[in-house]
């Protein structure tokens, strides 16, 4: 029987398929009944699901991580695909196939590393350079950046995602240099790198796409900066001589302020030429992204537009209009 992926479920689908369980939460509805509501995953992606006239026992008997055999039916719910559960239990791990369940990466790893290589490697200014090569010489950060995700739901959410993201970003950010004298093309690319790397600690992706306890309690600016400063240190011994203070603190600035407004969740506004920059094509590249990912997903297929998007509170337009 072929497999039902998350990425095939639509409106109406009839379920009876096995996920995995990677969040669970036991909830009381408006009555003070409970509920059960969970997030199920397989390679393509992971769903909402919802199992009502839940108990303890219940939530109690189905650990995190265990497979699930569900019986139901999908819904869609403010433009997203839920499922409806009839009924639940688990499964045990001899009867799974490994490859229904590992994240598929959809870019070429090593080439992306490469050109990540060079690019750092071509930074002019000795003490940046020396601040790169120390990362690049980190191999289990480096092992764990060629895996990282860029997110779990969102932009670059599969194996691979956070070095394209990176990649991606370091290109755009040496192409648009030279149009604006006032910044500084080696600060910017060495900002492009860090600003995100913190998330190789700060999600899990062996296996499901999660949040670590310290991505839930830190976060992945407050993470890469704690290595930043052990970098910093071994950077200082490699030339022999202390780094400039100001660059530190520009380099740092940019971490600290590349999400842009703190009703995003950034500690500090852009205050630099290199900071602004950094944060409009960090979230160009993330936004196009994700607008590609809405527009390859959409459940609409005869229709010109997508459904409704509640996070970005639009509709977008896929083109073949009919008039």
């Amino acid at each position: 029987m072929k497999r039902q992926f998350v990425n095939q479920l639509a409106e109406g689908s009839q379920v009876n398929e096995v996920y995995q369980l990677i969040d669970k939460q036991l909830r009381p509805n408006r009555q003070g009944n409970l509920y059960l509501q969970m997030r199920l995953s397989d390679r393509t992606g992971w769903v909402t699901a919802m199992l009502w006239n839940a108990h303890e026992s219940l939530y109690q008997s189905i650990p995190l991580s265990s497979y699930v055999h569900v019986t139901g039916t999908s819904q869609v719910y403010n433009g997203m695909v839920q499922l409806i559960l009839k009924s639940l239990e688990t499964v045990d791990i001899s009867e799974i196939d490994d490859r229904d369940f590992a994240v598929e990466a959809k870019t070429d790893v090593e080439q992306l590393k490469k050109e990540m290589m060079l690019m750092l490697r071509g930074i002019r200014n000795p003490q940046i350079r020396a601040l790169a090569d120390c990362f690049l010489a980190d191999e289990k950060l480096i092992e764990k950046l060629a895996l990282a995700p860029a997110g779990v739901k969102n932009h670059h959410a599969y194996h691979g995602g956070l070095l394209e993201h990176l990649v991606n970003l370091m290109k755009v950010c040496q192409a648009v240099t030279p149009f604006y004298p006032q910044i500084d093309g080696d600060l910017l690319l060495i900002g492009a790198f860090l600003h995100d790397l913190g998330k190789v600690d700060e999600l899990i992706y062996e296996g499901e796409l999660g949040y670590s306890d310290s991505g839930q309690l830190l976060g992945h600016v407050l993470l890469i900066l704690e290595v930043l400063n052990t970098k910093l240190k071994e950077a200082e011994r490699k030339i022999g001589e202390p780094l400039d203070t100001e660059t530190v603190l520009r380099i740092k600035h940019m971490i600290a302020s590349h999400h842009g407004e703190y009703q995003f969740g950034s500690p500090r506004l852009p205050m630099t030429p290199e900071a602004m920059t950094l944060h409009l094509l960090d979230n160009l590249d993330a936004k196009l992204h994700s607008f590609q990912q809405i527009i390859d997903d959409d459940l609409n297929s005869q229709s010109a537009w997508t459904t409704y998007q509640p996070s970005l509170s639009r509709k977008i337009f896929k083109g073949g209009l009919k008039t």
